[in-house]
């Protein structure tokens, strides 16, 4: 499938009108628009199995491309779980098959083995009719916005709504009114993707995503080609629609920050491979594979071999604290350090936030004293330890 003809498809369900469209630099075809009346029966037909939980399941999926004669994999099998209403983080470098997972997910890309299930519905069995019902339900933000460059924004946001064939003027009109309210572009209305910054452009691809009222939210680099103060505006804009509306997100990604502020789970992927999964918290602070490591350094500006030289220099044993929630703020070295007799050098330290929970870490190197007692404080201040050395 082309990159114009996948855009169509994700954004209007892949159903097909007639014209051409010009956006983002490219013109897509497409043609005859399917019978009202039996799009409408099929469209009801899956919004009534999409009203319950929207539970994402891979099922050994995997994806591969002929090449020369050979298949080239993207996608190793995979098993894994998106539960409701949780935004989800994909992280990777470029290559590494995050876009392709993320597109099984809609089925703009087939799967080549495994099962896909939403609900407890085999999507890759379903036929044309269902798989463009089902895409109804399933809203796409692209990393380059993919707006129609003739049209204006409420137009652009109005765009999926009259693809479907099923909803009256007025309905389009309110929908439309909602969705600029919620994007904060009432007073943009009427101008064209030429006359806006970036981040609101991405703000009408949030809306236009959100016309058809989804379950599923598909964010494929939606902050990449935005400068850091227009995303977190942006990802904030996410977090809302999420906590308000419910919405299961999956956001993909090759900046762990961007999975920091926002996500509730992440998967790391490294050639076509989810190599580390879990808990945001559990994955950022605690990285096990050194994929996962490398895109935490980066993270936090850490040089990994200037940090190593670094610690040579110091002297006794050298822990990583980390603290989560209210603990973060509470004062422990001078007790600790009072209680056991150590010395304690801080060799570095931070305190950020993970979505909305504080966390601090502390590198310390300690000498003297009693170092056993030390640590079991720390430990029993609920504080994770580290030895580093």
């Amino acid at each position: 499938m082309s990159q114009s003809s996948s855009v169509v498809a994700a954004v209007s369900g892949g159903k097909w009108c007639k014209g051409i469209y010009q956006g983002g630099g490219f013109g897509f075809a497409i043609g005859l628009v399917y019978n009202r009346a039996f799009y409408l029966c099929t469209h009801k037909a899956l919004t009534k199995r999409s009203q319950g939980n929207v539970v994402i399941v891979f099922d050994q999926v995997q994806k591969s491309y002929q090449v020369g004669g050979r298949a080239i994999p993207a996608l190793h099998p995979t098993s894994m779980t998106i539960d409701t209403g949780e935004v989800f983080g994909i992280v990777g470098h470029s290559g590494a098959g995050k876009s392709t997972l993320v597109r099984l997910i809609n089925l703009l890309e087939p799967p080549t083995g495994g099962r896909i299930l939403i609900d407890d519905e085999n999507i890759t069995g379903y036929n044309a009719s269902e798989l463009r019902a089902f895409r109804r339900k399933v809203g796409m933000i692209f990393q380059h916005f993919n707006l129609l460059s003739s049209k204006t924004v409420a137009d652009n946001i109005a765009f999926p709504m009259k693809l479907a064939g099923i909803y009256s003027r007025t309905e389009i009109r309110d929908r439309v009114d909602e969705l600029l309210k919620r994007v904060s572009l009432v007073d943009q209305a009427n101008k064209y993707p030429s006359q806006l910054s970036g981040g609101q452009k991405q703000r009408v691809g949030i809306a236009r995503a959100l016309a058809c009222r989804p379950t599923i939210l598909l964010c494929d680099e939606a902050t990449s080609a935005l400068d850091p103060q227009t995303t977190q505006s942006v990802l904030k804009l996410l977090a809302d629609i999420n906590r308000e509306l419910g919405l299961t997100i999956v956001l993909i990604t090759h900046e762990m920050d961007v999975v920091r502020r926002v996500c509730d789970r992440v998967a790391v992927m490294d050639a076509g491979e989810v190599v580390e999964m879990g808990a945001v918290s559990d994955v950022f602070l605690h990285p096990k594979h050194p994929t996962t490591r490398d895109f935490v350094f980066e993270s936090e500006s850490i040089d990994h071999e200037e940090m190593q030289q670094d610690l040579q220099h110091a002297k006794g044993r050298i822990l990583r604290l980390t603290f989560r929630g209210e603990s973060t703020y509470t004062p422990l070295l001078g007790s600790v350090a009072r209680e056991s007799g150590v010395d304690f050098s801080i060799l570095s330290g931070r305190i950020d936030h993970i979505k909305d929970t504080p966390y601090g870490q502390l590198t310390l190197s300690l000498v003297g004293g009693n170092l056993d007692t030390a640590m079991q404080a720390f430990e029993a201040a609920d504080v994770h330890v580290e030895v580093l050395r």
